[in-house]
Order: C-alpha cells, then structure tokens, then sequence
C-alpha cells in the first residue's frame, strides 16, 4: 500500500516570476518554499507522495491556448492549491473553473504578501484533513481486488487450480468478474506463455458456432475462399475459456463434448481430425443442475467442464471490499472527473453497502464512472451514484438496535412457546419475572403473554 507522508510547512511556489518579498514573507514564517515553473516540475517535486500546500500564480503561468496540462497539475490530489489571480482576469471563464473547481481559495492581487501567507496556512490546513485515495493492492491477484475472507480464498483457490490441467468450472452472478479469474489462472498456469482465448459461447450465432471454434477449409461453403483456424485451434499450447457456457445451444453441446474427450477437432469441410493441446475453462450465470434438469444442457458436458469448480462470491457479500473497489475504480478513472475528487461521501458509502448490487462489480464500476463524469461536488454522493432511496431516512442508536433485537428474540421465543412464558424465559435464559417486566416495557402483556403458563 502506498503511504502518504506526513504533511510538513512545505509550500510549492508555480510561477514564471516569483516575487522576492513574497519567498521572505514565507521564509520569515518558517515555510520551506519550492519555486517551480513548468508542470512537469511540479509533478516531479510531488512524486514521493507527500503533502503540501501549493501556490499558483495564474496571471504568469496560465495559457488560454493549452490549459490541459495546468488542469492536471491542479488535479494533483495531494496538494493544496491558491491561486494568486488579477482581478480583471476573473473575467476569463476558463480561468473561474480553474479556480472553482481545483484550487481550495484564491487572492486577488495585488494583496499583501502576509495575505497570501496566510490563505496558503490555511490551505495546508484543509489538504491535511483529506484522506486522499490509495488503495491496498497486497491481496490482489492481478486486476482482481479484495480482502474479504471469501476473495482470499478465492486467490487461494485460483492458485491451487493453476498447477494442472483439469478443467475448471466457475460459478457466479453476471458481472462477478469470472472471466479475471479464469485469466488469472492462466496467467499462474504452466500455459502462462502461451495464448489465452475467450469465446463468449452465447453471443455466437448456432449455425456459426462450428465454424468459429473449430474453424474450417476452403470452399467448406459459400465464402469460404480460404481456409480459417477455429478459436480452440488459435489457443494450442494455452488456455480456452468458455464463457457463459450454459447458453451453449443444445445441438452444439455434442461437438463440444467429442472435443473434451479426444482432444481433437475436425475443421468444417476437413477430411480428418487434428490434435489441439489446451486447457478448458468455463464459466456461466445459469443454474446448471436446473439446465440438466431442464433437459437444456448435457449431463455428461457438464461433468466433463466441472472437475474442478470455483464459485465467485458475489460484490453484496463481500463487505468492506465494495468501498475498496470504489475507491480503486476513482483512482483509476479520476482523470475523466471535470475538478478534483476527493474521496466518497458517508452517505455514498452507507448508500453502496445497503445497496444489493444485482450487477455486482460490473455494475459498481459503471456507476462510479459515471458519478465522476457528473459530480459537482469535491466528493461523490449517494445522488451522484443514483443510490439516494438506498441512505437510511432515521438514523438508529445502538441502544434502539438492542431494543428492537431483544423484542424480536421474545416475540419468537413466545411464538415457538405458544405464549408460556416460563418456557420462553427459560429458552431466553432470564428469570420469568424479568421477562413479565420486559412485556410490560414493550406493551406486550395484553398479547403473548396470556397464554397458558407451565
């Protein structure tokens, strides 16, 4: 995990003509001051990670033809823009977004230089308070992230998996990430060198499902002018990973399974078998004991595709990782953001963990990106995300939580018992007395309790 540095008087001075009183009023104030006049200096100077307040002076170093460079500069998460600005060049709209949108204050100038110093303090104040965004990548396994104890065992699995040549089946919701895992085990496999193909088994045509894994010859029908290798053919040596196998239509699954058992293929229009060498990975969404049951899918297929079986946990099961992957996806999708991003806001947060992600983590990234395309606030909300109706309206106090668990408990323990409350209160292992009280808190003694005692 990358670490930030505390932050210390560190001021980085962008500017093509610094002022001399304006570096004494600094140096007087015990400021540790870098004067920088390019943006590549100043994304150098930043690199080590640390924070520090940061001091533009947009009269000198804006240029009105080319402001994609200085916006990336100010986009700079870890430093804590001023801009020192004329007056009259408010005027320029491209310079109010710059200032709106990256820089914490400005000053109008001409200002006085202990001004200047101390909006810069405070500044440096509000960029220590930001928790800028780095995520923890020690567990992942390859583009594949999470902490939880279902995600480590998952890579655990993807490992174990990787050192033979049996074929593997997983398991999961649409948008899991099947497809990351089936590569990551190819990429862990002794294959690792070789080529990895994935053939979406259900955006295939039937009548062109043959051709497009087996391939075929020259004039095999018409428009075949030359001859074509099949998809399996193109992966000899690797690793074939079938996705979405359980909409394999019913009339090719038979193909399939001559394949799994000789290790052969015939091209369309060929006049005999050729041996191909890979690996058979499969993935799908669908109940595939229901498809058998069904009469949809092959029963002996799907035996031969699961000898080995991995089952990918679903994103609402996974628990702090769906802030983890939220975070990963700004970090990485930041750039597209229209001003500086800072993080989640608390209702974002509780909203995405209420929330029960039926797309799972396809879905998670798409509505990320776009909250940081439209987001006009420094963090993105529940709103930006479209998760609003997920926030909690009341807020409950954990007092209010016992209570309500500890009502719950009485009332099926007075069900199971048919209203005889020393069974209940024996089952709840509290005296009868305390359990009558407990009625009485909760205005329960004109109901449960009037049953038979025993």
């Amino acid at each position: 995990m990358q670490k930030i540095k505390a932050i210390t008087r560190r001021v980085i001075y962008f500017t093509h003509d610094p002022s001399p009183d304006l570096l004494a009023s600094f140096e007087e104030r015990d400021w540790a001051v870098e004067v920088i006049g390019s943006v590549h200096d100043v994304r150098r100077a930043m690199d080590d990670g640390s924070l520090a307040a940061g001091l533009v002076d947009l009269s000198s170093v804006f240029d009105s033809r080319d402001i994609a460079p200085l916006e990336a500069c100010l986009a700079m998460p870890n430093v804590g823009w001023v801009a020192m600005i004329a007056e009259p060049e408010l005027n320029d709209a491209s310079l109010r977004r710059l200032v709106r949108d990256y820089c914490f204050d400005y000053v109008t100038l001409p200002a006085a230089n202990a001004r200047i110093a101390d909006t810069v303090g405070h500044a440096c104040g509000m960029i220590s308070l930001v928790e800028p965004v780095y995520v923890d990548t020690s567990t992942a396994e390859g583009e594949m992230i999470g902490t939880c104890d279902a995600m480590l065992a998952l890579f655990l699995s993807i490992r174990k998996v990787a050192t033979n040549d049996a074929p593997v089946f997983i398991s999961g919701e649409s948008g899991t990430g099947k497809e990351l895992t089936a590569a990551a085990i190819h990429a862990h496999s002794p294959r690792r060198d070789a080529p990895f193909v994935a053939i979406n088994c259900g955006a295939i045509p039937p009548n062109l499902l043959q051709s497009e894994l087996f391939g075929y010859e020259r004039g095999a029908f018409t428009g075949a002018g030359q001859r074509r290798i099949g998809r399996v053919e193109a992966a000899h040596g690797g690793t074939v990973f079938l996705d979405e196998i359980g909409d394999l239509p019913f009339e090719s699954q038979a193909s399939l399974l001559r394949f799994l058992q000789e290790s052969t293929i015939d091209r369309l229009g060929g006049n005999g078998s050729i041996k191909v060498d890979v690996r058979i990975i499969s993935a799908t969404h669908v109940d595939m004991e229901a498809a058998i049951e069904d009469g949809r899918f092959r029963a002996d297929l799907y035996h031969r595709l699961c000898v080995l079986r991995i089952d990918e946990p679903p994103l609402r099961a996974r628990g702090k990782d769906i802030e983890l992957l939220a975070l990963h996806t700004l970090d990485r999708y930041r750039k597209d953001a229209s001003r500086r991003l800072y993080g989640f806001s608390p209702d974002a947060i509780a909203a995405m963990h209420q929330y029960d992600w039926p797309g799972n983590v396809r879905e998670l990234i798409n509505r990320v990106r776009r909250a940081i395309v439209m987001s006009e606030g420094r963090t993105i909300s529940a709103d930006d995300l479209e998760l609003s109706e997920h926030v909690s309206a009341v807020r409950v106090t954990l007092a209010q939580a016992r209570e309500t668990a500890e009502r719950q408990a009485i009332e099926l323990a007075l069900l199971r018992h048919r209203g005889r409350l020393g069974d209940a209160a024996r089952e709840l292992s509290i005296s009868r007395t305390t359990l009558y009280r407990l009625l009485g808190s909760y205005g329960m003694r004109d109901g449960e309790g009037s049953g038979a005692e025993s």
